[in-house]
């Protein structure tokens, strides 16, 4: 772990913390991230893989992550306009977090009221 955060870098360290815990704490966000850590889908391979997930709200996602430069959106077929989305560098360093916060949720087993 490390070292403690001092006073000068708490307000920078704390907003880019809370930032991204935000971003990825949108709705869908994870699975998006956690369906594409296997490798690059389609858009239908996408709803197919994340039940419950409205068209829009992928949409909407998807155009998230690309502009966060965490997914590219690569035309596979231009006569179909056929794309296909896959993690950059940046969206598969989440899988040690997604990895661990999966540990973490099997651990602590969130109970239900």
């Amino acid at each position: 772990m490390s070292k403690a955060i001092d006073k000068k870098n708490c307000n920078n360290y704390c907003s880019n913390y809370h930032e991204a815990i935000e971003f990825i704490g949108k709705r869908w966000m994870g699975m998006i991230i956690y369906t594409l850590l296997s490798g690059p889908k389609r858009y239908n391979e996408l709803i197919a893989n994340i039940p419950g997930i409205s068209d829009r709200l992928l949409t909407d996602r998807l155009n998230d992550l690309v502009d966060a430069k965490l997914v590219t959106k690569r035309l596979i077929d231009s006569s179909t306009k056929k794309v296909e989305y896959e993690l950059t560098a940046s969206g598969q360093a989440f899988k040690d977090v997604m990895l661990s916060l999966q540990k973490w949720i099997e651990i602590c087993a969130f109970e239900k009221k």
